[in-house]
């Protein structure tokens, strides 16, 4: 009995205690009843939204669920290999090398290497000692016209302009291009103070809107062009023609991310949307172009002037290097970019199903130029989903001399694929002109791992390149790598993509059937398709 009283003492003054500390919550709980109902009755007598109507406060988890469906997706339910654009798998190879971390992978691989398009490249019993192996490759990119020569790593920081991202982002990436032997393409935004501060190789782009060497009218600037050209911190220039995110599409820089800054440097008006234009104004046919690079190499007192595109129509590219044999003037570097898209703002059409992927434009790009033996005088760059070293070597191996990456790069920033590029409300500081969140990324911190990055996977590329028993990237080709097409067949690159015949392409009757329409409808003078579709449809006839 004695026992009794005192727990129900004891229970009654935990009830107390209880009540006593709720008390402030419960004089809540009417308030936050009546909210609620106020929330309920408005989404009853509401029209935008039906499943409110229906459904009236449960219906808004679904937004709930919605935003935050992207952080479950990627930290909870998505396995090393499945996320998207860029698996976990890759990202944590990126985020170890970056901080020097053990990169090594326990028992196994999670890849599937009996699932068609799995790929891999054949080792050799005359292996050599990585020790004995170039630790940093390098590559000569100039021409028979250029007076200065760039000797340019073979991993580099691919075109992303200040605008889609941050100054500290821009600043880190050049200081980790300048402590690791790089170079940073600008982008078309414009070549920047935070470009030029710390010291990094730079290439400058120049697209279609010629920002930071425009008249207000938007044309070219000749003036403006050659003051930066010629600064020393500029090695090479590019000439954007398109982009693998927006091919046949001018460039995109939200309002939200046009601040004053930017846009005194780019030259346009703060706080509106700014669309480049989708074709030049200084050239409109292949020779002009080229007459157009002639030019710029002239202004910047010699230096290596490339093109960058996103392969479209074959025959327009065959276009340009009909121009090249008729001029004989060539570009130094072309860089090419896949249709996988980009780190920026994409219409979501442009991304998925415009332009050619990178495998296939490359092997085209190379093949083109082997067959107007134009392929020496020239450097092929590749853009495209390029963050290990077995995708920088595969790509070498199809035609490629050195490679960017842009996303690797932004990763290694410390980039967590939050996917809000075009919001300005990057988490990480990376993609977003908001000071108080690019503030949080320390650019001595994140230049040291892009550096290190770089280091480390440029030598994974090196131990590679000395199990296949080659001593430089330049021996590389397509016999050397291996895809499975489907269960039972396998083939080497170049079963995939032939190898054409130097010079094969000059007397066009001598090129792979394959080839023959595409050529038959290239013309110097134009990059349009120079037959008529009823001579497209006699000559595919004659050809079939």
């Amino acid at each position: 009995m004695r026992q009794e009283i005192i727990i129900s003492l004891i229970a009654g003054l935990i009830v107390s205690l209880g009540l006593y500390w709720l008390a402030p919550v419960l004089w809540w709980l009417p308030c936050i009843a009546a909210l609620l109902l106020a929330v309920a009755c408005f989404d009853i007598f509401q029209r935008r939204h039906s499943l409110l109507v229906n459904f009236p406060l449960i219906g808004r988890l679904r937004w709930i669920i919605e935003d935050f469906r992207p952080f479950f997706q990627q930290y909870l339910l998505e396995t090393e290999t499945s996320g998207r654009p860029i698996s976990r798998m890759f990202r944590s190879i990126v985020y170890q090398r970056a901080k020097g971390s053990l990169d090594s992978v326990p028992f196994g691989t999670q890849i599937d290497t009996y699932k068609s398009g799995y790929e891999w490249i054949g080792h050799s019993l005359s292996a050599l000692s990585v020790e004995d192996m170039d630790d940093d490759p390098r590559v000569t990119i100039g021409g028979p016209d250029c007076k200065k020569p760039y000797s340019a790593s073979i991993l580099n920081v691919s075109a992303m302009s200040f605008g889609s991202l941050s100054k500290n982002a821009v600043l880190a990436l050049n200081k980790g291009a300048s402590l690791g032997g790089f170079y940073q393409n600008t982008g078309e935004g414009g070549l920047t103070p935070y470009h030029l501060e710390n010291g990094g190789d730079i290439v400058w782009q120049i697209g279609t809107g010629y920002f930071g060497c425009r008249n207000k009218d938007g044309s070219f600037n000749e003036l403006a062009f050659t003051e930066k050209a010629c600064h020393p911190a500029v090695k090479m220039i590019e000439i954007k023609l398109s982009q693998g995110a927006k091919p046949g599409h001018g460039g995109i820089l939200p309002a939200h991310k046009n601040s004053p800054e930017i846009a005194e440097i780019r030259g346009v008006t703060a706080g509106e949307d700014v669309i480049s234009p989708p074709t030049h104004s200084t050239f409109s046919t292949p020779v002009e172009m080229l007459r157009f690079i002639q030019r710029l190499r002239k202004l910047s007192e010699g230096k290596p002037i490339g093109i960058k595109l996103a392969l479209g129509r074959k025959s327009e590219f065959l276009a340009v290097c009909k121009a090249m044999r008729q001029t004989g003037i060539t570009p130094d570097f072309i860089t090419v970019d896949g249709g996988e898209g980009g780190t920026g703002a994409a219409p979501l059409e442009y991304s998925n199903s415009i332009g050619f992927p990178l495998r296939e434009a490359l092997a085209f790009i190379d093949d083109a130029l082997t067959g107007f033996d134009l392929r020496d005088k020239i450097k092929i760059i590749a853009s495209g989903k390029i963050i290990t070293a077995f995708q920088i070597v595969k790509t070498l191996s199809l035609g490629a001399d050195l490679c960017n990456s842009a996303r690797g790069m932004m990763l290694a920033l410390g980039c967590v694929q939050s996917l809000s590029c075009n919001t300005n409300r990057c988490p990480t500081g990376v993609a977003t002109q908001d000071p108080k969140l690019y503030k949080g990324l320390d650019v001595e911190n994140k230049s040291t791992r892009v550096a290190t990055f770089h280091h480390k996977t440029v030598k994974a590329m090196v131990d590679i390149l000395s199990s296949t028993g080659h001593s430089s990237a330049d021996q590389l080709n397509r016999t050397h790598i291996f895809r499975r097409v489907d269960q039972h067949t396998v083939m080497r690159y170049d079963e995939v993509f032939p190898i054409v015949k130097r010079g094969s392409f000059i007397n066009q009757d001598e090129a792979p059937k394959c080839y023959q329409l595409h050529l038959k409808e290239a013309c110097a003078s134009s990059f349009k398709p120079a037959n008529t579709l009823a001579e497209v449809n006699k000559e595919t006839q004659s050809v079939s």
